[in-house]
């Protein structure tokens, strides 16, 4: 059974910036907590119960964040990266970890409810080294699929227009890291092409649900709208609020432990948990960390 999972946490987050600057992009705060929560929760959803999660950008903030070393009961092992190994060769950094046991993938910059305990049915079932958890629809459609199978990703093999989105969340089996090729710094993509070769990169759309591809503060923006549709604490009880400050209820996301200063007034704007907002400041359209 599938209970091991690799949260991928080292990237630079470059396109989040400014907000990455002070965070990793896993740890950027989604609805008064770090992202890498709901992923976490997700992953313990489907049964898995031991995390790796690869670190580089601000690595002591992931200390400072997870103190303990776990998360709900379930251990965190910190896999530190001086130089940016890209996918694969972070996977085969953490050879240690996966033993002989298979692997679930999950990208640190995504927020997604989707079924991924059938993809882990699916890929237990198959056969597979690898199953990618796809979709049918989205901005970045670059995979092919012919039946159960990926048969081409970013035109490497041929030049058909790409079919599916890629979710970023993944099964493995061990017997990937000897397709990964043997230099540091490299992806996982040219082991999956192998694997499609042999016909052995297995793929399972999962269409329903929510995914959001955190990339950008206008995806983040959009993540804090969706989620205000099925949430009742959007200004956190535990937030400090002036009286006198004017709030657009309907619009702003504020945390625990923002300060709010007097006369101050807010129109769609986020509130980092422990930012302070000063007296007599005005915000429309912002992120105030």
């Amino acid at each position: 059974m599938l209970h091991k999972a690799f949260i991928l946490g080292a990237g630079l987050g470059t396109r989040l910036r400014p907000l990455t600057n002070v965070l990793p992009k896993p740890l950027v705060p989604v609805f008064h907590e770090p992202m890498a929560n709901y992923a976490l929760r997700h992953c313990q959803s489907a049964g898995i119960s031991e995390f790796a999660i690869n670190t580089h950008h601000i690595p002591d903030a992931w200390q400072k964040t997870y103190p303990t070393g776990e998360f709900a009961g379930c251990p965190l092992r910190f896999f530190h990266e001086p130089i940016l190994l890209e996918t694969g060769g972070g996977i085969r950094n953490i050879a240690s970890f996966i033993g002989t046991d298979p692997l679930l993938v999950y990208n640190g910059d995504i927020f997604t409810d989707i079924n991924i305990s059938r993809l882990i049915e699916a890929h237990e079932q198959s056969g597979n080294i690898a199953t990618l958890a796809l979709r049918s629809h989205g901005a970045n459609c670059n995979v092919n699929i012919s039946g159960k199978y990926v048969s081409d990703m970013r035109n490497i093999l041929g030049d058909t227009p790409g079919t599916h989105q890629f979710t970023g969340i993944y099964c493995l089996e061990p017997e990937i890291l000897p397709l990964i090729p043997d230099i540091d710094i490299v992806s996982i993509v040219p082991a999956f092409i192998e694997l499609i070769k042999q016909n052995k990169l297995g793929a399972v759309v999962l269409d329903d649900g929510d995914w959001f591809d955190i990339g950008d503060p206008k995806a983040y923006r959009d993540v804090h709208q969706h989620l205000r549709k099925n949430r009742t604490d959007a200004i956190h009880p535990d937030a400090i609020i002036d009286p006198s400050a004017k709030i657009d209820c309907g619009t702003c996301v504020i945390s625990p432990g923002a300060k709010i200063g007097r006369n101050v007034q807010l129109h769609d704007t986020i509130v980092w948990p422990n930012a302070t907002v000063d007296a007599n400041s005005q915000y429309d359209h912002a992120i105030i960390t």
